[in-house]
């Protein structure tokens, strides 16, 4: 998607070639294990070039990629979340694990905090979902989140939406669905709101955790195995820019391993 003179353009594709409904992208971010929402500077890795422009906010659930990621991130298969250079995509359950030891680089929040990896503003964030031992918690409106970590108010706390960001590029929270507010009525309103949570919420974190035994290293190794069976030429630079991820003072796990960047192996 580019802004051009004040108006979106779509990357769409030839109506021949679409994912015409929501179970064609369910289908699809499964094939390929992980997907951005949007196009990026890798042709094609996105759902937004598997799709025709006129899908988009139309506000038909059958049809419309927009409202997709709603029904999507409740989907028990699929993280929804901003895992792709901070910007919003799709990863599915069977690859999450794989995602969560690369990018986590071994560490669970409160050892990530404990080690001054993690920000303050973080961990206020995380404390908002009261988390038991197993990091399962509450689910909750990003708005509330917003409110009660004491982001936004006058003398608050900055950055929201950017620590918020990093704790999803970091696997650490999701996206588990959308809501909208309701009044005291009890009848919603406005546009819909993500509701976080972390994916040990959603999944238990036997199952988070599984490939912890494993090196981040060779998580990363399988995340780029896999791209470059799907994305052939892609560039380092370019999925080490949407895939990679970097914590300050710590030596990144993909340069304990060789990259593949010719080809997928025969």
């Amino acid at each position: 998607m580019e802004y051009i003179n004040g108006e979106f353009i779509m990357r769409g594709c030839d109506p021949s070639r679409a994912l015409l409904t929501v179970w064609d992208c369910r289908s699809f971010i499964h094939t390929i294990g992980f997907i951005p929402l949007f196009s990026n500077s890798i042709p094609g890795f996105s759902v937004e070039e598997h799709t025709t422009a006129a899908q988009w906010w139309t506000e038909v659930p059958e049809t419309d990629p927009w409202v997709w990621r709603q029904i999507l991130s409740s989907d028990p298969t699929i993280a929804y979340g901003k895992f792709f250079g901070r910007n919003a995509g799709f990863i599915s359950k069977d690859f999450f694990p794989t995602f969560a030891n690369y990018r986590r680089n071994g560490y669970d929040f409160e050892a990530l905090f404990e080690d001054e990896l993690a920000s303050y503003r973080a961990k206020k964030i995380m404390d908002a979902f009261g988390l038991n031992d197993e990091f399962v918690g509450q689910q909750i409106m990003s708005s509330e989140v917003k409110a009660s970590a004491g982001f936004g108010k006058e003398g608050g706390e900055k950055n929201f939406e950017g620590v918020l960001a990093d704790l999803q590029m970091q696997t650490y929270l999701i996206m588990g669905d959308f809501e909208q507010k309701k009044n005291k009525k009890g009848v919603a309103y406005g546009w819909h709101i993500a509701v976080m949570e972390t994916p040990e919420t959603k999944w238990g974190q036997e199952f988070v955790t599984s490939e912890y035994s494993s090196d981040p290293a060779e998580s990363w190794e399988k995340i780029v195995k896999r791209m470059k069976q799907f994305y052939p030429e892609a560039g380092e630079k370019e999925v080490q820019k949407l895939l990679g991820i970097k914590y300050p003072g710590v030596e990144h796990p993909r340069n304990k391993v060789k990259q593949q960047t010719s080809g997928p192996e025969n």
